[in-house]
């Protein structure tokens, strides 16, 4: 490029902050449509108890984080969300990881350690079980080998989160991942409703219904959302219980990479420690280091009940943002096979996750 061509650098520094506060103020639509429909979450739920307990019915309580997907689900498949709210509304996922971290404040790094380690048993055997049914199943319906591998690695691990970390790695089809995550996202959209009510119909405790989620709920926000959904006790356990699943993310991943790659069908994985920390969740880490922080009583009581407030606001607009992006239309239009071999072996791993969970109950505690 000649000398009078080139673009000065001071001119491109300059752009920098432009272009930050440019993509910044796009988000505000989308962030302010999330809080409107999780706070009308709240209202619903605040509206509805008021009146019944004035007039003394009998009612039972539906939590906001219900009142807030079904509003968002509503938008979503209705009038649809404009372009402007987009960029904000997919925030969501930050609000979740957030979220979490800052649930650790709820917890001592000895509840931890101790639920983690039976959840980290509970999800090997889990795991485990279910990515071998899933390639059985996958293979009875003749899915595609890529296919029926993320759809393996989803129902495992953390759901739509896996599938795109999976994707590149084993060099799988654009269109497979999104059958793949079509079909764990309608799984997840049915298990919000219909957890709490298996739970409640077997009058399970906190305490066995926490991990149950945490371990046979495929997208962490759907499987915080079920665990709220039924008490908060059952969600601080469902969120460890499936963030000890998460934590195995890089793992799987790296297993499913090497194995494709000896096919030639992948690229080969150079330095498997970089692989490793590059998939590994982050937000796990700040989990455990709020954790330790309130154990080491590093924060106040009106600090830590500030920090479980902010917990509950990141969730809001989590649940808010779950409904917003749920589109039933596009979901039906992914074909049947993968949303008949999904629900077969989520049925398989719910029941068995129970029996597991059923089994270890007395030594699961908050």
């Amino acid at each position: 490029m000649p000398q009078g061509d080139r673009i000065p650098t001071t001119a491109i520094t300059q752009d920098r902050p432009a272009n930050i506060a440019l993509r910044f103020f796009a988000l505000i639509p989308g962030l302010l449509l999330l809080a409107a429909v999780g706070y009308a979450g709240k209202f619903i739920e605040h509206s509805i108890a008021v009146y019944t307990k004035a007039n003394h019915i009998t009612f039972p309580n539906i939590e906001y984080v219900l009142w807030a997907i079904v509003i968002g689900l509503i938008i979503a498949n209705t009038t649809g969300v404009p372009r402007i709210f987009e960029a904000g509304v997919a925030t969501y996922e930050f609000w979740l990881k957030a979220g979490i971290v800052l649930l650790g404040s709820r917890f001592l790094l000895g509840d931890v350690l101790h639920l983690g380690g039976i959840s980290l048993l509970l999800v090997a055997i889990a795991l485990t079980l279910s990515l071998t049914l899933m390639h059985l199943i996958g293979r009875a319906f003749k899915l595609k080998p890529k296919l029926t591998s993320l759809l393996a690695i989803g129902s495992a691990i953390c759901g739509v989160s896996a599938i795109i970390a999976a994707k590149p790695a084993i060099d799988a089809d654009d269109e497979d991942a999104s059958y793949a995550i079509a079909a764990i996202l309608a799984l997840g959209a049915i298990s919000l409703f219909t957890f709490p009510l298996i739970g409640h119909s077997l009058h399970l405790s906190d305490k066995a219904y926490g991990p149950w989620a945490g371990l046979a709920v495929d997208n962490t926000a759907e499987a915080t959302a079920a665990g709220v959904l039924y008490s908060d006790a059952a969600g601080k356990v469902a969120v460890l219980a499936k963030t000890t699943r998460n934590a195995l993310i890089g793992f799987v991943v790296l297993a499913y990479a090497i194995y494709w790659a000896s096919r030639g069908q992948a690229h080969a994985v150079g330095n498997k420690a970089v692989f490793l920390w590059r998939k590994f969740p982050k937000f796990v880490l700040g989990f455990l280091f709020i954790s330790l922080l309130a154990t080491l009583a590093f924060f106040t009581k009106p600090q830590l009940t500030s920090l479980a407030n902010l917990s509950r606001w990141a969730f809001l607009l989590t649940f808010a943002g779950v409904g917003l992006r749920t589109n039933l239309r596009e979901l039906g239009k992914q074909g049947w096979r993968p949303f008949v071999v999904g629900p077969i072996g989520e049925v398989f791993i719910a029941l068995v996750t129970l029996g597991l969970v059923y089994g270890v109950d007395r030594y699961l505690y908050l």
